[in-house]
């Protein structure tokens, strides 16, 4: 088969290469993101491989349906940015990665939590000056606090454990619980009441748009950390950012963001950045921001290039895959 991979990257490439020259899948790299314009580029095709900011909504499924594509593998879980119901009106079935490296992502979000509370990354730009002092430098424990857990899927089961070896209590809210497990469910309002912590590992749909949003941050304990390592649009930035200016979030750790996808994984540094919210949270002295950057592992990458490729060599061989979603 031939795909059109929209928006490759580098570190995209080894992995994919490997995998279909071994499944005789051809890959033909475009750094464009795919949206309404460069659709088009599909023409001779058998199928596209997109990314979480690629756009693939109703207009874009009906130029690929109409140059004939009716594969889209999604290489990443989340699908949010695919209109579903109008890919299974055009007869364009969506593949995706449902798993590729839950450690990877949990990891990032402990990662950036102990770096923003400990402020390790004050300290390294500080010490690159030969500036020791430790004034203003000041964290506090893990050990003993609160977190609440958006979202007990496996990626926010593997955070939960990483807390639990931190001697943290956990508490989760998840529309659907976990079955058989040791997991303290609470309501919402509980788990924002209570957490000196926040972390969401939840998928973005309609109910959990908005989640962390100015109602629901006045319900929490003044000086809460909040990491989001899922999709951006669960936290209403401009809400954050009050947030932050009133003392009520203590720290905001984020590798996604609401409006991401103009800017990250691109380079921006010699450019003026036109998002004004971005701007005035990145200038805050307590938020951490990466550039969806939770995923970017070795084994997540090659367990990422490994499934799309089995996904379409599967859907091409008997016209369904265990991972599609347009038509389940």
């Amino acid at each position: 088969m031939k795909i059109a991979f929209f928006d490759a990257k580098s570190y995209d490439k080894p992995s994919f290469e490997k995998y279909g020259k071994e499944n005789g899948i051809a890959f033909k790299y475009f750094e464009t993101k795919l949206n309404e314009d460069t659709a088009e580029l599909t023409h001779g095709f058998d199928g596209v491989c997109a990314f979480v900011n690629d756009t693939v909504n109703a207009a874009v499924i009906d130029r690929l349906a109409d140059n004939g594509i009716r594969l889209v593998a999604l290489r990443c879980a989340g699908f949010n940015n695919v209109d579903l119901r109008h890919a299974r009106e055009r007869g364009v079935h969506v593949l995706r990665v449902p798993a590729y490296s839950p450690y990877a992502v949990a990891e990032h979000a402990v990662a950036m939590l102990l770096t923003s509370i400990r402020r390790i990354h004050k300290a390294y730009i500080r010490t690159k000056d030969f500036n020791f002092s430790l004034n203003g430098l000041t964290g506090f424990d893990l050990h003993g606090k609160t977190v609440g857990v958006i979202g007990t899927g496996k990626i926010g089961r593997v955070f939960i454990d990483i807390c639990r070896g931190f001697g943290m209590r956990v508490i989760a809210y998840d529309k659907y619980p976990a079955e058989n497990s040791d997991i303290c469910y609470v309501s919402p309002e509980r788990l924002f009441a209570e957490s000196d912590i926040i972390s969401l590992h939840c998928p973005l749909t309609d109910e959990t748009y908005h989640i962390i949003n100015a109602e629901t941050i006045a319900m929490m304990k003044k000086g809460v950390a909040l990491i989001n390592t899922s999709r951006g649009a669960l936290i209403d930035a401009d809400a954050l950012l009050e947030g932050i200016k009133s003392r009520k979030v203590g720290a905001a750790c984020l590798d996604v963001y609401e409006e991401e996808s103009d800017l990250f994984f691109e380079d921006f540094s010699g450019h003026i950045v036109e998002d004004d919210t971005l701007a005035r949270l990145i200038s805050m002295p307590n938020v951490i921001v990466t550039s969806h950057q939770a995923f970017l592992t070795e084994e997540a990458l090659d367990n990422i290039a490994e499934t799309t490729v089995r996904n379409i060599k599967t859907f091409a061989a008997t016209n369904a895959c265990e991972n599609e979603l347009s038509y389940h």
